[in-house]
């Protein structure tokens, strides 16, 4: 009966933390190269005044390297002011433990595109792709991130990432904060 209680135990811790599948909305291999890229994942969302602002994460790798692809949808009914990325523009990470991880801009100038709607909204759609540098990469598997800041062209943002973020756009639950953690090995 002991050893039957200890098995049990065992198997419940084991698939308490064993980790899941990795997803993948893309996932190609051919004689061209490799190319893999991450479901889209909700990092952050704010309403205020009849704006709508979220900010979306997938990782990707395109043969072997991996990259942050990073978009940000806003909607409004007033005017969207253009946050462009340029070079300089970095993701900057601030982890639990006191350190920050910087992801650098792809050399690709990008102001995003505004589309109008049948409601009369404005929606502003701006991706970036940005690069993890060598020497913090394993830092983001270790820590969860507290604070995230975007360096755009002409001006910086900051999000705090929360632990639990209860999506008002469709009630699903993310983990910002711990979404390296959880995905950075899909695409090493």
């Amino acid at each position: 009966m002991k050893q039957l209680i200890t098995l049990t135990f065992f198997l419940l811790t084991f698939t308490a933390f064993a980790q899941k599948p990795c997803e993948y909305s893309a996932n190609v291999n051919d004689s061209i190269g490799t190319y893999k890229v991450t479901n889209e994942y909700l990092m952050s969302e704010k309403y205020f005044g009849g704006s709508f602002s979220y900010v979306f994460f997938t990782l990707a790798q395109t043969d072997g390297l991996p990259t942050l692809n990073f978009q940000l949808i806003q909607k409004s009914k007033d005017f969207i002011k253009a946050n462009c990325f340029d070079p300089n523009s970095k993701v900057y990470l601030q982890l639990e433990n006191g350190k920050i991880v910087t992801l650098k801009h792809i050399n690709q100038e990008s102001c995003g595109t505004l589309i109008h709607d049948e409601k009369g909204f404005d929606n502003r759609v701006n991706t970036g792709i940005f690069m993890f540098l060598k020497d913090n990469y394993e830092d983001l598997k270790k820590s969860p991130v507290s604070i995230m800041r975007i360096k755009y062209l002409t001006n910086t943002e900051d999000y705090i990432l929360k632990a639990d973020l209860v999506s008002e756009m469709n009630t699903k639950t993310y983990h910002p904060n711990t979404y390296f953690m959880d995905n950075i090995r899909c695409v090493e």
